[in-house]
């Protein structure tokens, strides 16, 4: 019984904190990267005042995802199924490179909360340098406990580029950890 108050004690002091007027306007970015793992993960958090079901709409159009996901040059949908649609997905990349790969996107909706996993599915006619490693990651969106109409919004985000030329790990920041601020923020300004 004690530890459960002190679990609910813990959360409703993360959710305050995110009451602060101050996260409906920043993005928070934790690195959340495990030693062991070749690539790099990200989550990023926000109060975005829009409903749960306006952002859920959102982030399940895949294929408006170039206007709003920097350096998404083309996001196509090849086939949908109950459960899970597959997108091709292009980045651009600075010095005018590009890497293609698959994402199997998994949605899963209650009238309260929207979350939206997504997985690469190995394209084996791409050479390595056509494409990445490995990504995965998910959207969270749950409405703010305080204000229905405001949401939580979590973005993790695992990436593994694969091989990167010496002097060139910028981009790969470039591509994760600042991008997420961009991202969010992108976000923010599709739902008004």
């Amino acid at each position: 019984m004690i530890r459960h108050s002190i679990l609910a004690a813990a959360l409703l002091s993360a959710t305050a904190a995110f009451a602060d007027p101050v996260y409906e306007s920043q993005v928070n970015v934790t690195d959340v990267s495990k030693a062991d793992a070749p690539g790099k993960s990200y989550v990023a958090e926000t109060i975005i005042a829009a409903t749960v079901p306006r952002l859920c709409l959102i982030i399940t159009d895949y294929g408006a995802y170039p206007s709003f996901m920097p350096n998404t040059a083309e996001a196509r949908v090849i086939q949908a199924t109950e459960n899970g649609t597959l997108v091709d997905m292009t980045l651009k990349l600075p010095m005018g490179k590009s890497k293609k790969y698959r994402l199997r996107m998994e949605p899963k909706s209650t009238p309260a909360s929207c979350h939206l996993a997504w997985k690469l599915v190995p394209l084996p006619e791409l050479k390595p340098e056509e494409t990445i490693a490995d990504t995965s990651g998910y959207w969270d969106l749950t409405p703010l406990p305080s204000d229905k109409n405001k949401t939580l919004v979590k973005y993790y985000v695992y990436s593994d580029p694969g091989p990167v030329p010496m002097g060139l790990g910028w981009i790969v920041d470039s591509l994760g950890k600042d991008s997420l601020p961009k991202t969010l923020e992108a976000l923010r300004a599709r739902s008004k």
